[in-house]
């Protein structure tokens, strides 16, 4: 295991626990600072939808400027950096053009860093052992989201309601990370096989350009994207079955425990079994716990579907990105994969629109039960899928 994990990949996985310590912190809280300013619940899903495309849309244009232009390390520590200065801009001022501004500085960091990041990683491991190095990866990455909001209950234990302080202690471990970055030394390498972009559009898609097997697996991925609502709903309807706020922040705390502690082992076994089968794994898990969501009222069930929702996540966030690699040319992997995070930013914003609008005007359990269905046909797709 150790000759896996290279210098870089240890520091890389380092900065991203820190940074998601940090942004951790401050997510179970937001949607609470914001309605203590005033936001009303529209606002802040417009709020949160703009946010995320713009992530989307620039983790793929970054993305293949990362690889015309062949470079990693500019686009990693300025997307760190962005999002760091995003934490205490939000301790300052409180009108909404502020707010909205500090937001898209954040999102706009998590577009410059994420294709060019998982190229590194992708470049420091095998084809043989890709998945097992995206797991460690994950693995590390989730256990700053287990840490942040156990720090952030602690404080505010003490301190009820003192908001732009946490910001202000967010902006540590973000800071932090970025510092990391400056220890990681990239390789000049020549990145010439892709064909540099010649147009702006031309960097938001690399479909055009992509091997056969690429498209495929896009195709099962963004299909199930389109399907994947945000987490808030599950919390939502743990709140509807438990009417306890602080088990709602149990189960998240214990479902990024549960994804931190398997993303390894079943990276590794990714590796063994073949990366298509774990995440049609991981998709038919899903099916499960949104089935369960939406059927059961009893919380015992509820922490058995979060420990299973957090083997979905382990079996399928690293490994999808890991197998993307595999499947296109070294030098185009940062704009594969930020063709792939990109357009799945935009299929979230989509999935979380329809289902909060499938859960007000026909049910929530409506909301999951579609969600189910949706994630057992692109099972079933990739499944037949042959490469």
């Amino acid at each position: 295991m150790k000759h896996l994990i290279t210098r870089t990949i240890l520091v890389l996985s380092l900065v991203s626990l820190f940074t998601d310590l940090s942004s951790e912190m401050l997510y179970p809280i937001m949607p609470l600072f914001l309605q203590s300013i005033g936001f009303s619940t529209i606002l802040i899903g417009v709020l949160e939808g703009f946010a995320e495309a713009i992530a989307g849309l620039s983790k793929m244009y970054f993305g293949r400027l990362s690889d015309d232009m062949g470079r990693r390390m500019p686009f990693v520590r300025l997307g760190y950096f962005f999002s760091a200065i995003s934490k205490p801009m939000l301790a300052f001022f409180t009108f909404p053009l502020w707010i909205f501004s500090a937001r898209t500085i954040d999102r706009l960091g998590k577009g410059l860093r994420t294709g060019a990041r998982d190229a590194l990683l992708s470049d420091e491991s095998t084809p043989e052992n890709k998945a097992t190095v995206f797991g460690f990866h994950r693995a590390l990455d989730t256990t700053g989201a287990v840490l942040g909001p156990l720090m952030a209950l602690v404080y505010l234990h003490y301190r009820p309601e003192d908001y732009k302080t946490l910001f202000l202690i967010a902006f540590i471990p973000a800071i932090l990370s970025v510092l990391f970055t400056f220890i990681i030394k990239e390789q000049r390498k020549a990145l010439t096989a892709i064909k540099p972009a010649t147009s702006l559009l031309e960097k938001f898609s690399y479909w055009k350009s992509s091997p056969t097997a690429f498209r495929q697996l896009m195709i099962g991925l963004l299909f199930f994207g389109l399907i994947n609502s945000s987490d808030v709903f599950l919390l939502l309807q743990t709140k509807q079955i438990t009417g306890d706020d602080s088990k709602v922040l149990m189960v998240y705390i214990f479902y990024n425990l549960v994804f931190a502690l398997f993303a390894l082992p079943l990276g590794r076994l990714a590796d063994k079994i073949g990366m298509k089968k774990m995440i049609v794994f991981g998709l038919v898990l899903f099916s499960v716990v949104y089935t369960g969501m939406g059927l059961t009222g009893d919380f015992r069930v509820v922490l058995l579907l979060f420990f299973l929702y957090g083997i979905y996540a382990a079996a399928t966030e690293g490994v999808a990105k890991a197998l993307i690699s595999n499947l296109v040319p070294k030098t185009a992997t940062a704009s594969a994969i930020g063709f792939y995070a990109g357009w799945n930013s935009i299929c979230a914003f989509v999935a979380s629109s329809v289902a909060g609008l499938i859960w007000y005007f026909v049910s929530p359990e409506a909301a999951f039960i579609c969600s189910a269905g949706g994630s057992l046909l692109a099972a079933i797709y990739l499944y037949s899928r042959r490469w």
